[in-house]
């Protein structure tokens, strides 16, 4: 079943591309009392991803703190090495972005937003998405019709629906 607006997110742990190595993230610990907007892709080094949904968030990343957002989290099926390369090659790190791992899509499975393109190599990957969740409720969802759009998931819609 599909995530929806009002539904609390299930317990998850992600992984993150630290200096020491891969370490576990209990998605709950982030949310707890918090505002935060996570945002889903297809993968680390894909086209729209790199050239669109990255960089939307790094240019909204100031509006969003002004609309009380603690933390901006993008979460991808990859790998953590590969995430901590894109961190540092898109400069989404160093703009404040937390990339988090969901290598097994465990996580992206249990919100009902997995995804398998063959043709294109992306087996159960993420649909494109964001939220916005307070204290682990989701109250805004943008889900893309198609993986490859990246219009109302961008940063900027979300600013808006703030």
């Amino acid at each position: 079943m599909t995530i929806s607006q009002g539904d609390t997110l299930p317990g998850a742990t992600l992984i993150a591309p630290t200096a020491e190595g891969p370490a576990p993230v209990a998605l709950a610990d982030k949310l707890a009392g918090r505002k935060v907007v996570i945002f889903g892709l297809p993968g680390a080094y894909t086209g729209v991803c790199s050239t669109a949904h990255v960089p939307s968030f790094i240019a909204a990343m100031d509006d969003l703190k002004a609309k009380g957002v603690d933390e901006v989290i993008c979460v991808s099926v990859n790998d953590p090495f590969v995430m901590g390369a894109w961190s540092k090659d898109t400069g989404a790190g160093e703009a404040g972005i937390t990339m988090l791992c969901d290598p097994e899509s465990a996580f992206t499975t249990a919100i009902g937003l997995e995804f398998s393109a063959p043709p294109a190599g992306l087996i159960n990957r993420s649909k494109r998405y964001a939220m916005a969740v307070e204290d682990g409720k989701v109250t805004v969802l943008h889900l893309e019709e198609s993986p490859g759009t990246c219009d109302i998931s961008g940063g900027k819609s979300m600013v808006a629906a703030l």
